[in-house]
């Protein structure tokens, strides 16, 4: 299976927006969080959408890859626009937390608690967070076309690529989350915890996809010669063990009352991206024909 840029863009920024669904979809987060996410993956997809429009692969798989970058990048715009433009609405959530938060201070002090603040705006019209699986879904479309060139069985590439997006996508979004509670205090830490559970449910898939025939076992066995001596197949599999390691200490982390020990699990996230893109980009280089 070929290691190819533009495909790892258009992985990333797949993966990327639909965990931003998974996320907003609880309507806990705050808006600038989905702000920050789209502007990343937005510039992602543009990222995929030039490199595999300036290669020199013809066909229509390319086609349907370069077109599922761009058409990804417009829907993450359009999303990104209508969430600013709605942003008077806020996070039904968030704004629920602070006006409980209102009412408890106003208990203290033995004062009334203002009528704004009391009660949310239930008929406020929020931001949509199925917009961002409209652009994970055309990313998605993008990569079944990408399966077509980066070598292989075509179903095992499709399932490589597609496992590769929500393994890219899981882990920097639980990284980039874990930097959100400096942002927006007094965050439950139940968005970061299912972040961190879905990249440990991921993980497997990810793993058995490179195991399988012609795979990362051929590597470890020898049948595949990985140009040094067999150090870049143990190399894969120092990574993969060290991902699946590091997901477990962050989540015992995250069960610490301390609020440093979000902190803690956002730096140990920073290592599992490390081992988890090594994962799968190793595996993509010693398997590439």
């Amino acid at each position: 299976m070929r290691l190819d840029a533009g495909t790892v863009l258009l992985q990333w920024a797949t993966g990327g927006l639909f965990f931003l669904w998974v996320t907003t979809r609880r309507r806990e987060v705050g808006l600038g969080y989905g702000w920050l996410l789209r502007g990343v993956f937005l510039l992602t997809a543009v990222g995929g959408a030039w490199v595999i429009a300036a290669s020199d692969r013809g066909g229509a798989g390319a086609a349907v890859s370069a077109v599922g970058a761009v058409a990804m990048a417009l829907v993450a715009a359009v999303a990104l626009a209508i969430s600013i433009a709605r942003r008077r609405s806020g996070v039904r959530g968030q704004r629920a937390r602070r006006a409980e938060r209102a009412e408890q201070v106003a208990a203290m002090a033995g004062r009334a608690t203002p009528a704004h603040e009391a009660t949310p705006d239930a008929d406020a019209l929020e931001f949509p967070p199925v917009l961002d699986l409209a652009a994970a879904a055309a990313g998605l479309v993008g990569l079944f076309g990408a399966a077509t060139y980066v070598g292989g069985p075509y179903a095992l590439s499709a399932f490589r690529l597609v496992t590769g997006a929500l393994f890219f996508g899981a882990l920097t979004d639980a990284m980039l989350l874990g930097h959100w509670y400096l942002v927006q205090p007094g965050l439950a830490r139940g968005p970061i915890k299912q972040m961190v559970v879905v990249a440990a449910i991921v993980w497997p898939f990810e793993i058995a996809a490179y195991l399988w025939p012609v795979g990362m076992a051929q590597v470890l066995d020898g049948t595949i010669d990985d140009g040094f001596d067999g150090l870049l197949g143990w190399t894969w599999l120092v990574c993969a063990v060290t991902t699946i390691v590091l997901l477990v200490v962050t989540w015992l982390a995250l069960r610490e009352r301390y609020y440093s020990a979000v902190m803690a699990a956002t730096g140990l996230l920073y290592l599992a991206i490390l081992t988890g893109f090594g994962t799968d980009l190793i595996a993509r280089t010693v398997l590439a024909p």
